[in-house]
């Protein structure tokens, strides 16, 4: 995704782009991102949090006013409340027998 926002950047339309990602967005470095802290799919929150969801869609979209030089990575400043871990491929069964 970081990809598509640089050629959106490069054809005039600005983005900021909202992760779960922190290190491939660190490599990738879109023009602005806001890192959020929460699992894969949940990038502003739980279903029906409509004041975590207002408040990372607010400060993501303050990032095209305040970042001042591309490539920008800001952390949101809270945490998902409860333990997740990336499974890659979602096999839960292997790491559970483990």
């Amino acid at each position: 995704m970081g990809l598509v926002c640089r050629l959106l950047e490069e054809r005039g339309i600005a983005t900021t782009y909202v992760a779960t990602g922190r290190d491939l967005t660190a490599l990738v470095k879109p023009p602005r991102a806001l890192f959020v802290n929460h699992p894969m799919g949940n990038n502003f929150g739980r279903p029906g949090d409509v004041a975590t969801q207002t408040a990372i869609l607010r400060m993501a979209l303050g990032l095209i006013h305040s970042a001042e030089e591309g490539g920008v990575l800001v952390d949101y400043p809270t945490d998902w409340d409860e333990p997740f871990e990336f499974l890659p491929g979602g096999n839960r069964s292997a790491a559970s027998a483990g």
